[in-house]
């Protein structure tokens, strides 16, 4: 029997997200998706669902206090950009709490875990792969920087921003300048660890701290998302 889920998130591109995930898993059945958290509200005390995911921070109504004004309240996953929120969802009994931006890896053992309280003969699915478990150890990089090449390791760098002619490294320590040009260093990056959101970015998902409408925080930096580039970054973040 499939779990009924109901998505209330404001943020449109989370709420995507979080949709699209439900329509790839097997034992997962969309209901019904929400940006208004009030209509959400009313939905769910006339249509009974098995498990919503519900943003935390909302205008107006935010996610906790939705969840508790229902009478009849569903098995819940919350989801948020802000983990100093976690410890207060769980007091509700929350299945489990997803960061953003949320990967399908995480989502698919949020899932299992609710699976598993609302109907434990649902069969479940395998929460790694072949792929995740043979990655290769990323090794150090030198970037040439004047005359020096500098190591630097790729969990290290932050994002990289084109500037004319340069292309600037910002790391946890420094930036580095290089006369490179984006499509040298997409070739020189790990590619399953960063990805380009913009003509003059690319950012590693690794410090990826939040994605709002049209930016990302990026070690607390925003940047902007490129239209041009607004889809394929989306599609890279659904895999």
């Amino acid at each position: 029997m499939k779990i009924r889920c109901t998505v209330i998130d404001d943020e449109p591109f989370a709420l995507e997200l979080i949709k699209d995930y439900i329509l790839r898993t097997p034992f997962l059945e969309l209901a019904e998706c929400f940006s208004n958290p009030f209509k959400a509200l009313d939905y769910l005390n006339r249509v009974k669902v098995d498990l919503i995911f519900l943003d935390i921070n909302m205008p107006e109504l935010s996610g906790i206090e939705l969840y508790k004004s229902l009478a009849a309240p569903p098995k819940v996953i919350f989801t948020t950009a802000y983990p100093e929120f976690a410890a207060e969802s769980y007091e509700y009994n929350a299945v489990d709490y997803l960061v953003k931006p949320v990967k399908y890896e995480r989502f698919l053992k949020a899932v299992n875990k609710a699976s598993g309280l609302i109907n434990p003969a649902v069969e479940k699915q395998e929460t790694s792969s072949p792929a995740q478990s043979n990655k290769e150890s990323k090794a150090h990089m030198f970037i040439k920087s004047g005359t020096q090449q500098i190591k630097v390791h790729p969990d290290d760098i932050l994002y990289i921003e084109a500037d004319g002619n340069y292309m600037c490294f910002h790391t946890s320590q420094k930036k580095i300048m290089s006369l490179l040009t984006m499509k040298d260093v997409l070739e020189m990056l790990p590619a399953n660890d960063f990805v380009r959101i913009h003509k003059s970015y690319i950012i590693a998902l690794k410090h990826l701290e939040a994605i709002e409408k049209h930016d990302v925080v990026v070690g607390g930096k925003k940047i902007p998302i490129g239209a041009t580039f607004r889809e394929h970054f989306l599609e890279f973040m659904r895999r």
